[in-house]
């Protein structure tokens, strides 16, 4: 088994969370710049075995896709194109950021470390794989 990478994907920067190769556990790895986001991932497909991306997929309340698809849209392609051997499936990433500001602070994290957007879009990436391994 190999490890299952998520991206919370975003404008400027996108948050990355890992499974272990067991695809048991999922942990934050990191937040990244989204233009150096595929070298990111080949320098890191390069040195692990990694099964399936799971990219977020935001939706409106009414199931339909938020605007912010229309710039992931041809991340996806681009992607698929650059990685033809692994496969890409898609998680719903409805209320992520909520969450992972309000893990923030039941964790104990200070205020002012909350206002580090890289580190929502980590969690944020986390939540997104541990609701795709739940739904698995």
């Amino acid at each position: 088994m190999g490890r299952v990478i998520a991206l919370d994907y975003g404008k400027v920067r996108t948050g990355i969370a890992v499974t272990d190769e067991l695809q048991i556990i999922a942990s934050g790895l990191t937040t990244v710049r989204t233009a150096d986001l595929i070298e990111f991932l080949k320098k890191y497909v390069s040195e692990e075995n990694v099964e399936k991306f799971v990219v977020g997929e935001p939706k409106q309340m009414d199931y339909t896709p938020s605007q912010s698809e229309e710039l992931i849209r041809p991340f996806l392609k681009h992607l698929a194109k650059t990685f033809t051997h692994i496969p890409i499936e898609r998680q719903d990433e409805r209320f992520t950021s909520k969450m992972a500001f309000q893990a923030m602070i039941d964790g104990g994290i200070k205020k002012q470390q909350r206002r580090n957007k890289a580190l929502i879009d980590e969690i944020s990436a986390t939540l997104i794989l541990q609701a795709y391994l739940n739904r698995k």
